[in-house]
């Protein structure tokens, strides 16, 4: 048995009672855990019948540890309760099975999907296999994986309703991809409900979105003196020289412990048995192989098919397995290979299963794999990789039927199943052409796990098989794309540079693919050397109208400011011939950001997220340009939410780039609202997940969020120190794109600290540098910097040209700082009377924005003009939250609370609980004066846009 319990199984007698920590429900009998009361402490803490909030736990150790042990007794201790519980054990042979995990943990609860929003309901429905007939499963289209997240997590908050619910995932590194996703989705999500969810796992596995952000508790070894109370409660206990060997094997682990007692017990340890410094493992594999070859042949086949069938196999595998009660099972169970319950007959532990299945010789293990694939007829997927088990050499058909697994995986959004179905496919393929297609086309399928050892290794088996330029340039493709999402950029441009080489050389329409990721590879970097490089490239490309939104991207992504200029009157007919779809239409947004065509890409960003699907064909780098024009139009919420969401999926990713290129968004914001802590600590973190001489635009970025930060707290000198970052020792411009919009800003540091004359030399330089292709946005910030650089009698021709025209309304803050400096600066040349209509308009942008530190500054400067501005603060939206601005909003325009949660990915109670928090702050009592709350605040945002 497991973690410190003994089970007299097989032996006739009760377990015996065990040390319980703390008050709590009296479990169901169940076996003794002997050492681990810290442990069950803090398990029953999260579990407590009158708890009102989440909590994850990531319950780690060693097999044998006695992780299933806890978990067990916590669903003993929570059904004592009488309340309900979903549980699913991974298994090694499902972790290809896209969603098997999550089928397995809402099988008794699939009555219930009726209840969930039709969109929801169909997306899970979908991705759990359920559709209503074979015609209606093959023309389904691919759930959006927000979606069914989404559904489950709508799902949870229903069922623990009426008491708390508690989620049980064990051995979750064999979770499918897909269900770990939903998980994952679920513990971010699932604030405020009144959900457990304890996850077991192998300690150092990897089990991705759950490696950080999460309470751990590691499961270590027993101390000696519960070792040794362990071996005392054995039925026959371990004495002297014996008893020694066996805790020093066993160095602490429970399961070794009886399982080596348990072997003692029937022959001494004085041969090779139990000889040699063999890992636990091993030696427990060892162990219970031996107790199946003292089996009967009947019992040893049926331990094989077992062992040979998963939880995805029931119930048509059953039929083929002798029944529950059958005595063919009693040998089995005396041994302690096997328990049974109402479910019937399961291992008593993975280690078990392990040991029979790789203890029988392949031919029998062969034997039972086609007697399960014979059963599994009405489950083609399962009867696949069956088949697959069994084959002894390569098989065309099973080839097929695994091909058509992988079809049916990808349409269901589970893109690790599918890509280790078509690997596998590509293993029994009698050709090799069909093997390197197949290790292709699993290679394109893994870029969407995010995996990058996957795809370099199915890109290495397709240059073993293949020479042929075609597939090996797309196996090499695919790794490149997977490389810019890390922090190699260097690595990354050099792979992309060489597909992009070979595809030229064969006029491959491939190169324009490459050349599209080697652009976010560049944006990333700043390295000139690698514009030069794509643009020498791009000229081979024809002119072609499929390409058309591809090549804007490249232009634009590489040098805005020089070839990618003349792209921006072009972009409204580019955007118009997107005609809606998403991936184009998001690609056509990032072009129109660059450009500084802001209300265009805002627009075009809100129209890309209506019509998102899971994963369009063009490049998804850049992410943050969204949120970064929303940040420029005004819309700070948006963006905030835009940056929470992009930091949140890649952090479980382990995407370290794109999760700083988020925090950057993020310091920003908090910058600009007068939080400099908390937006230090942003760009601080990311700065340290980058390399600053790989990644140039974060490191940029960074910069500028905490020059903000300091001039928010009034220390220009850590301010101008921080802009100056932005710039070479020479002066020249650190990254192409970003470095420009941190001119105006430096001046005004500078002005303060005395640095006037190296600001305005490096000023000019940068200007120059830009040349005619300057953006409107830069051309005025520019203006605002040479205005405050310039002697008093040539300021304000600047100043007016920094405020010439209606174009600058575009960018709300900057043009409110740009009144503020021209009013305090005619303040200064006394001319008060022209001041204050400046300094006025400034302080009312600043106070819709909720620019706190910039409020303080207009209303000092309206004071000193002789108006004592009124004390109104910043409106009460602002000192929400974005995601509590954003259910406003919603609930304002008539959204019930689900419509609200199917739109922010929030369960309706997590919306509900939102409402009764913020309600008091907005001054008000019920939802229906949510609209006349809005209607001032949403006019004057709309006036800024």
């Amino acid at each position: 048995m497991k973690n410190g319990e003994r089970a007299r199984a097989g032996h006739g007698s009760p377990a015996a009672p065990g040390p319980t920590a703390g008050p709590g429900p009296t479990p169901a009998p169940g076996p003794t855990v002997v050492g681990r009361e810290a442990e069950i402490a803090g398990i029953r803490s999260r579990i407590a019948a009158d708890r009102s909030h989440s909590s994850v736990l990531i319950v780690e150790g060693d097999p044998g540890a006695g992780k299933s042990v806890l978990l067990d007794l916590a669903v003993r201790l929570t059904r004592g309760t009488g309340q309900r519980v979903l549980r699913a054990v991974g298994s090694e042979s499902e972790a290809s099975l896209a969603f098997a995990g999550l089928h397995q943990m809402l099988r008794p609860v699939l009555d219930d999907l009726g209840g969930l929003p039709a969109r929801q309901r169909s997306a899970l429905r979908t991705a759990l296999g359920l559709a209503e007939d074979a015609e209606d499963a093959e023309t389904a289209e691919t759930p959006d994986a927000l979606l069914v997240g989404l559904a489950v997590l709508t799902l949870v908050s229903d069922l623990s309703e009426p008491a708390p619910l508690l989620v049980v995932v064990d051995d979750a590194q064999w979770i499918d991809r897909a269900s770990l996703d939903v998980l994952s989705f679920l513990a971010r999500r699932m604030a405020g409900e009144p959900v457990t969810l304890l996850m077991g796992v192998r300690a150092a596995a990897v089990l991705p979105g759950f490696d950080k952000g999460y309470e751990r508790l590691e499961i270590g070894p027993l101390s000696g003196d519960a070792a040794n109370r362990l071996l005392d409660e054995q039925p026959k206990r371990p004495t002297g020289r014996t008893r020694a060997r066996i805790l020093r094997e066993a160095a602490g682990n429970p399961l070794a412990l009886v399982e080596l007692a348990r072997a003692t017990a029937d022959r001494e340890p004085e041969g090779s048995g139990v000889e040699g410094p063999l890992p636990v493992t091993d030696r427990l594999e060892g162990i219970f192989a031996r107790h199946v070859r003292h089996l009967p042949e009947a019992t040893r086949r049926a331990l094989l098919l077992l062992a040979a069938t998963d939880a995805a196999d029931a119930p048509a595998a059953a039929r083929g397995l002798p029944e529950a009660a059958d005595t063919v099972w009693a040998p089995a169970e005396r041994a302690g290979l096997v328990r049974q319950d109402g479910t019937g007959v399961s291992f008593r532990h993975p280690l078990v299963r392990s040991a029979v299945y790789h203890a029988a010789p392949f031919e029998q293990r062969r034997r039972a794999h086609l007697a399960l694939a014979r059963q599994l007829g009405e489950e083609p997927d399962r009867r696949a990789w069956h088949l697959a088990a069994a084959a002894v050499r390569p098989d065309e058909q099973v080839s097929a039927a695994l091909r058509e697994t992988a079809g049916r995986a990808r349409r269901r959004g589970g893109h690790a199943a599918a890509a280790a179905a078509l690997e596998r496919a590509a293993e029994l393929s009698p050709h090799r052409a069909d093997q390197a297609r197949l290790l292709a086309d699993a290679a394109d399928t893994a870029v969407f796990t995010g995996q990058l050892g996957w795809v370099e290794h199915l890109a290495a088996g397709v240059r073993e098989r293949s020479d042929d330029p075609a597939l090996i340039g797309r196996a090499a493709l695919a790794t490149g794309r997977l490389l810019t999402l890390g922090p190699h950029h260097t690595a990354a441009f050099a792979l992309l540079s060489r597909v992009a080489d070979e595809a030229a050389a064969t006029r491959s329409p491939r190169l324009l693919d490459a050349l599209a990721a080697a652009a976010v590879v560049r944006y990333y970097s700043g390295e000139e050397s690698q514009r030069q490089r794509i643009e020498a490239l791009l000229a081979d490309v024809p002119d072609s109208a499929a390409g058309g939104a591809l090549r804007a991207w490249v232009l634009a992504v590489s040098d805005p400011s020089g070839a990618g200029a003349s792209l921006a009157p072009a972009l409204p007919r580019l955007i118009a011939a997107a005609k809606g779809e998403a991936g184009s239409l998001t690609a056509l947004a990032v072009v129109a950001w660059l450009l500084d065509r802001t209300p265009l890409a805002a627009r075009t960003f809100d129209e890309a997220f209506g019509r998102w699907q899971a994963h369009g064909p063009l490049p998804a780098g850049l992410a943050c340009a969204a949120g970064w024009a929303y940040l420029e139009q005004g819309r700070w919420a948006d963006a905030r939410s835009v940056a929470a969401e992009i930091a949140e999926v890649a952090s479980g990713a382990g995407l370290d780039h794109a999760e700083a290129c988020a925090r950057t968004l993020d310091a920003t914001v908090l910058a600009l609202l007068g939080e400099p802590a908390e937006a230090r600590g942003s760009a601080e973190r990311a700065l340290a997940l980058v390399d600053p001489l790989e990644s140039r635009s974060v490191a940029v970025l960074a910069r500028r969020a905490l020059g903000l930060a300091a001039v928010a707290e009034g220390d220009y000198d850590s301010a101008y120190a921080q802009f100056r970052a932005a710039f070479t020792e020479d002066g020249d411009l650190v990254h192409y794109h970003v470095s420009p919009t941190v001119l105006a800003e430096l001046a005004a540091a500078a002005v303060r600290r005395g640095h006037r004359e190296p600001a305005a030399r490096l000023l000019e330089r940068s200007a120059r540098h830009l040349g005619p292709g300057m953006s409107a946005r830069l051309f005025l910030l520019v203006e605002r910097g040479r205005a405050l650089l310039a002697e008093p009698e040539r300021a304000e021709r600047h100043f007016r040209a920094a405020l010439a025209g209606e174009a600058g309304e575009q960018w709300p803050f900057e043009r409110a700082q740009t009144r503020l400096d021209y009013g305090e600066w005619l303040r200064r040349q006394r001319r008060v009377a022209e001041a204050r209509p400046l300094l006025t308009g400034a302080l009312d942008t600043f106070r819709r924005l909720g620019a706190r530190p910039w409020i303080d500054r207009a209303k000092a400067e309206l004071r000193a003009a002789g108006i004592e501005a009124d004390a109104a603060a910043p409106g009460a939206l602002t000192e929400l939250s974005p995601q509590q601005q954003q259910i406003v909003r919603l609930a304002a325009h008539g959204l019930t609370n689900r419509e609200i949660g199917e739109k922010l990915f929030l369960s309706p109670r997590t919306v509900g609980s939102h409402l009764y928090r913020v309600f008091p702050k907005l001054g008000i009592t019920a939802r229906a004066q949510l609209r006349d709350l809005l209607d001032d605040a949403l006019q004057a945002t709309g006036s800024a846009h």
